[in-house]
């Protein structure tokens, strides 16, 4: 009984959401809003438990690390905005993250997207037991990274050969741009067909597979 019942409100809180492609009407203001306040009411949770508990209140308490004060004190620079007097701590915790992140940021994206895209642009063509598919994609992929960087290099006029090659990259870049957009649908569409099959199958049952 208690399943029927649960399915049953997340089957009209779809629908609530759904009545959006209508218009904007209360039903939608609703649903919106009760899932913005559960999400934020969990997000609290999860960091009272995963963040204040594991790594200020455990550490500080039981097992006597006082080191933990330290950064425990720069986050609660984070409350600064309460008052514009105290407004510039944020500034603190802002740009020591800022400054970490960067940091590690900036070698995560050298070794992922930029070596990493270096080194499959670097390799041999043709090797025993490589098809012609594999042989005209790794072509392929070195013209479009070739032609691609050619696009974005602005010290010459994009004129002649220059310009040729600078127009073959536009075309990969939005060959990719656009593969990246219709994935994203397909995602959204993927989503919308659960949420369909939820609904028929498993609240109305008009679907036995």
């Amino acid at each position: 009984m208690s399943s029927i019942i649960t399915t049953s409100i997340a089957a009209i809180l779809t629908l609530f959401i759904f009545s959006f492609l209508y218009k904007d009407n209360p039903l939608y203001k609703f649903a919106e809003h009760l899932l913005v306040g559960i999400s934020v009411g969990y997000i609290i949770g999860q960091i009272y438990r995963l963040g204040f508990i594991s790594y200020v209140w455990n550490p500080i308490i039981h097992d006597h690390n006082y080191l933990y004060i330290i950064p425990t004190i720069i986050g609660l620079f984070y409350l600064g905005f309460v008052s514009t007097k105290t407004m510039w701590l944020i500034r603190i915790p802002i740009a020591l993250g800022m400054g970490m992140g960067a940091g590690y940021g900036i070698s995560y994206t050298f070794q992922t997207n930029i070596f990493i895209q270096l080194r499959e642009t670097i390799m041999v063509f043709n090797h025993p037991g490589m098809g012609f598919w594999a042989i005209f994609a790794n072509i392929l992929l070195v013209i479009g990274v070739f032609t691609a960087i050619i696009y974005f290099f602005f010290s010459w006029k994009h004129e002649g050969a220059v310009g040729v090659l600078a127009k073959v990259g536009i075309y990969f870049l939005m060959i990719g741009f656009g593969a990246s957009f219709g994935l994203t649908v397909m995602g959204r569409i993927s989503l919308l067909i659960g949420r369909f099959l939820f609904l028929f199958k498993d609240w109305l049952h008009l679907i036995s597979y």
